[in-house]
């Protein structure tokens, strides 16, 4: 079995070794002086200012002659313009001069600057952009694109972050024919619009959407090649959704608890699932928190679509929930699933539903786990709720070889035999696992203890393959 640990190793300047600063030879110390950044290939400097802001790579002009003027022709653009005027970005784009645009990338705010917006997003598109970036920060006051915004035939790849909640509601057809790449982050939208938006990106590979939480139907049988769907919901105002998503590959579902019903994920060979801080249903901007028992039929719904996935992320909550199900032996289906990721507190209220996940999972290779510090405090409140609903005392409900596990993370350093016996219960419940990683980070140990977590490490593989 193989055992790996996160750890971080000091690496010495090579210069060191013989007692003397490394020395760099500039271009002007050579005999003839010959500019050697003048004759770096112009697609060298475009490169290089595609990784710099374009106010940067306008003050890189005093640097050299063959440098004057190359900024103008990159064709990567991008403007914070939160510390930029627009005058000053208007004046950078006068003096503009390539005819292609490769990226645009704007971080604003909105207020008062819309009719500038409005005209950056038209030079972007005029210059045939492939890749465009909107980062709004401030009040966008129901900020509207333009016609020209939903219509290109060269935008691969398109983030839109309003970052305050703002309508996106295309009055026109959307036409984006060579769009693979889109990420909405704070967009509101109608089930109508959306299905405006991806009718129009009939080529798209994936879809990223962050706190757009009023799509209630997402519909994406029709996007055949669309393979990636990531899914960040708002904890506090999302409304149920449905998914139909049957050729994607990946989906990726944060916060998303029991507002996302799974209609048809059949193609799926990697998820990432866990739930938010506060689980709501909400009336009249109240929290209201799910009952236990439909969390538990959630897991176990969703685990059922999840038969077919290979490679498997579970976050702390929705472990704690899976802990939960054993106490009324709710049956979880078998899974085929190789590759498992756990981002996880080593907690009472946890291994349970860990050890379960590890025995329906006979086919598993290989287990990672991530030691968090955060999980659900509402959480807490659930598992103790839902013990009295079950006339369970909290302190003597789980198993007795799970006692040995603590119900809180007050340590911020594990302590070896915490470890081990974890390390124990993961290889007991895996019989095919061929590697298991754990990676505790800088805050969770430190270097003398690594010694003896690697030394317990070893000593239950060899008893593993021994017996």
């Amino acid at each position: 079995m193989a055992m790996e640990h996160a750890t971080t190793f000091a690496i010495q300047n090579p210069s060191h070794r013989f007692g003397r600063p490394l020395k760099i030879k500039r271009a002007s110390d050579s005999i003839d002086s010959v500019d050697l950044i003048s004759d770096l290939p112009e697609e060298i400097l475009h490169h290089i200012f595609s990784f710099i802001p374009t106010k940067f790579a306008i003050r890189t002009s005093v640097l050299s002659k063959r440098w004057r003027n190359v900024w103008s022709e990159t064709p990567h653009v991008s403007f914070e313009c939160l510390s930029v005027s627009p005058k000053s970005i208007n004046k950078t784009l006068v003096n503009y001069s390539a005819s292609k645009i490769t990226s645009f990338h704007l971080c604003t705010r909105l207020a008062s600057k819309a009719h500038h917006v409005n005209s950056w997003i038209e030079f972007a598109m005029s210059h045939n952009v492939d890749k465009l970036s909107l980062e709004f920060r401030g009040l966008t006051k129901d900020y509207s694109f333009p016609d020209l915004f939903y219509s290109s035939s060269s935008l691969k790849q398109l983030i839109v972050d309003f970052g305050l909640s703002n309508k996106m509601i295309p009055k026109c057809t959307v036409s984006w024919t060579s769009l693979k790449n889109l990420s909405l982050n704070c967009c509101k939208l109608s089930d109508e619009s959306f299905l405006n938006i991806l009718s129009g990106c009939p080529i798209l590979e994936s879809l990223r959407l962050q706190f757009s939480d009023s799509v209630t139907y997402l519909d994406l049988s029709k996007l055949l090649r669309l393979r990636r769907l990531e899914i960040d919901r708002s904890p506090w105002f999302g409304e149920p959704m449905e998914i139909v998503a049957p050729h994607i590959h990946y989906l990726g579902l944060r916060n998303s608890e029991a507002q996302c019903t799974l209609v048809d994920v059949s193609s799926l060979t990697e998820a990432y699932v866990d739930f938010s801080y506060m689980l709501p249903r909400t009336s009249y901007n109240v929290i209201v928190p799910l009952k236990t028992d439909l969390l538990l039929a959630m897991v176990q719904t969703m685990l059922a679509k999840f038969q077919n996935v290979e490679k498997l992320t579970l976050g702390v909550n929705f472990l704690r929930i899976l802990s939960l199900s054993w106490i009324p032996n709710f049956p979880l289906p078998e899974l085929k699933v190789k590759n498992l990721t756990l981002e996880t507190m080593i907690l009472r209220s946890v291994v349970p539903g860990i050890a379960k996940l590890l025995q329906n999972s006979p086919g598993l290779k290989k287990v990672t786990v991530y030691t968090v510090q955060k999980s659900s405090t509402v959480l807490d409140k659930f598992d103790n709720s839902y013990l009295d609903l079950q006339d369970m005392n909290p302190d003597q409900c789980w198993k007795l070889k799970d006692v040995v596990f603590p119900t809180s993370w007050e340590s911020e350093v594990v302590k070896p035999e915490l470890m081990a016996s974890f390390m124990e219960l993961l290889l007991a419940n895996a019989g095919t696992l061929e590697t298991l990683v754990i990676r505790l980070g800088s805050t969770y140990t430190n270097r003398s203890r690594l010694e003896q977590l690697l030394h317990i490490a070893l000593t239950l593989s060899h008893h593993t393959i021994k017996s």
